[in-house]
């Protein structure tokens, strides 16, 4: 299989970003990704998708939507949306009708920061996901860059010193929104795929006599992807690569990256069974045994996890092991050094071993 570097959730001057749609382009082709998938608040901008090429370097653009309800109080209830070609945004009010038109739509959804702190010193407010009755969703933003922002910029040093050197900010995934996770997975009658988002803006913020850019967009498309495993390299034909995009994230072929300390590229989540091979999202029969396996790019802290808890788990290792019979929800976890702390790297979809 092939592995393409996604980088989603981002905004334009069409919302509340500061790059127009070539902009972001321009940065993303900087930032060696392979595909944006442009998601302005509440606006489906059309005609906006396509491909930017230089030399053997190609990048192809995606257009989604960030639906949310722009009159509750408080905030939140923000859906990502991929796929669809119509406005949705008049279904906000009701996220479970927004869900379905969504469905209806033979498109994807995702709920952006499910759990989002405010941040005081900026005067931002929280933008949790509050509706979880809701059901029919194609799954979470795991990791979010901003919200990791607000929820770690405690004071307001510590939000000029994130703004100033954000390389330092990142740790993980929120604990909470892991927990939720792997909550709902082992609720839910069906898989919820997990994807990381930039939540890029490229906001301007003042410090004092300092005007900074707050996280540039060739920046977090460098830090926060989701990489995803697709049958081909993108063919340059736009309906088959957008399909296969979205294919992917539909199936859970995918994994959350933070390739800022480390390329990402070349990880594996894989069990081995009599019927064959199998990749993250798919689901496999515990009959004959399963023999799991997790290759990393390098050597770091690996963890395989059943139903939320570690089974197996090596601190300085390029491969994991795990031979079974139990049924479960099987996903991986990988940390390491950078800048002196020790860090989420690599968050897999899971294997649903039946």
């Amino acid at each position: 299989m092939e592995e393409l570097i996604v980088a989603l959730h981002m905004h334009t001057v069409y919302s509340d970003g500061n790059g127009t749609h070539a902009e972001l382009a321009r940065a993303g082709l900087k930032a060696g990704v392979d595909a944006l998938i442009i998601t302005d608040h509440n606006v489906l901008v059309q005609d906006m998708e396509g491909y930017l090429q230089q030399g053997k370097k190609r990048l192809l653009t995606l257009v989604g939507e960030e639906v949310h309800d722009q009159t509750r109080v408080p905030g939140g209830n923000h859906l990502l949306i991929f796929g669809h070609n119509r406005e949705l945004a008049r279904f906000a009010p009701k996220p479970q009708q927004l869900i379905d038109q969504v469905r209806a739509s033979n498109a994807l959804s995702f709920i952006a920061h499910p759990i989002d702190d405010p941040l005081p010193a900026f005067g931002e407010e929280s933008f949790n996901w509050h509706d979880w009755e809701a059901s029919g969703y194609t799954g979470i933003e795991l990791w979010n860059q901003m919200s990791e922002f607000k929820t770690r910029s405690t004071s307001l040093p510590k939000a000029a010193l994130h703004a100033l050197l954000p390389q330092f900010m990142m740790l993980a995934p929120l604990d909470r929104t892991l927990k939720l996770w792997d909550e709902l997975l082992i609720k839910s009658n069906q898989p919820i795929v997990a994807v990381a988002g930039v939540d890029a803006h490229a906001l301007v913020k003042h410090f004092g006599p300092l005007k900074i850019t707050l996280y540039p967009y060739d920046f977090q498309f460098k830090s926060l992807n989701t990489h995803i495993l697709t049958p081909s390299k993108l063919t340059g034909e736009l309906s088959a690569d957008k399909r296969m995009v979205y294919e992917a994230l539909a199936s859970g072929h995918c994994f959350a990256a933070y390739d800022l300390p480390h390329s990402t590229r070349g990880f594996r989540f894989t069990v081995n069974t009599k019927d064959g091979d199998f990749i993250m999202g798919d689901q496999v029969s515990v009959k004959s045994g399963l023999t799991f396996q997790v290759r990393l790019p390098t050597r770091a802290h690996v963890r395989l996890l059943k139903d939320g808890k570690v089974v197996k788990e090596h601190t300085d290792r390029e491969v994991l092991t795990h031979i079974t019979k139990e049924p479960g929800i099987y996903r991986a976890e990988v940390y390491l050094d950078y800048l002196g702390r020790h860090r989420g790297w690599i968050f897999s979809n899971p294997i649903y071993a039946v």
